[in-house]
């Protein structure tokens, strides 16, 4: 492992100076009333099934990943007092929402029309009020929505996400996304390029967007990568 003082200005989680703790968030436990329903219902999604695990005390564990995800969802007996129903403004982030629906409504699944939000929050309103028909103007980033519930209500709600506010991260980028991520760095690199010392280009790189996936802006992850080649002379 590498040493506190490879890692200059950050802090580990006992605020001494050293390589922070990644902390990934992995799954969200959903209450449900009927394991095998919402088994079906998730399969209907299309979404991965990872584990169906019963115990002989009647503890049980089921664990679906949706497309493209690094986060998954757990349900099952024995996990949560929260009511059936009660998780609600559960984001899926997509490239297109109005795909997302199709794939959606053609695997049978009741889904909202796309809508954008006419007030502040109005896409977490079970009532639907505040909903303007039709995506945002220009599919503007962050603002097209669809929302569905599984059988028990637990409210799932689609966003649009093209281009994502500086220091967001990548999350799980796509092809389009990281391609544009390698151009990002090609273009930060080649001003670095004519006056850096005499290195690879791919630990600048992998240093850049290990900085972009960590929120990071592209003139601090040029500085990141710049430290990680001239620190490692």
């Amino acid at each position: 492992m590498a040493s506190a003082g490879a890692f200059p200005g950050r802090e580990s989680m006992s605020g001494t100076t050293g390589e922070k703790v990644d902390m990934r968030f992995e799954v969200v436990v959903i209450p449900v009333a009927d394991v095998d329903r919402s088994k079906e219902f998730y399969t209907k999604l299309g979404w991965r099934l990872d584990a169906d695990f019963p115990f002989e005390n009647g503890f049980r564990i089921v664990q679906f990943t949706p497309p493209g995800s690094g986060c998954s969802i757990q349900f099952g007996t024995k996990m949560t007092p929260a009511a059936a129903g009660s998780a609600q403004g559960l984001y899926l982030i997509v490239p297109d929402v109005e795909a997302a629906r199709k794939d959606l409504v053609a695997r049978g699944i009741d889904v909202s029309e796309v809508f954008h939000a006419g007030t502040p929050g109005a896409q977490f309103q079970i009532d639907g009020g505040g909903r303007i028909n039709g995506p945002a103007p220009e599919h503007a980033s962050y603002r097209s929505f669809a929302t569905f519930r599984d059988p028990d209500g637990n409210g799932w709600l689609f966003q649009e996400i093209t281009t994502r506010l500086p220091g967001r991260g990548l999350g799980n980028p796509d092809i389009a996304t990281l391609t544009g991520l390698l151009l990002e760095a090609e273009k930060h690199h080649g001003e670095y390029e004519p006056t850096a010392p005499k290195h690879h280009w791919s630990g600048w790189y992998a240093a850049y967007i290990v900085a972009r996936e960590e929120g990071k802006t592209p003139e601090e992850a040029a500085k990141e990568g710049k430290m990680h080649i001239e620190g490692a002379r």
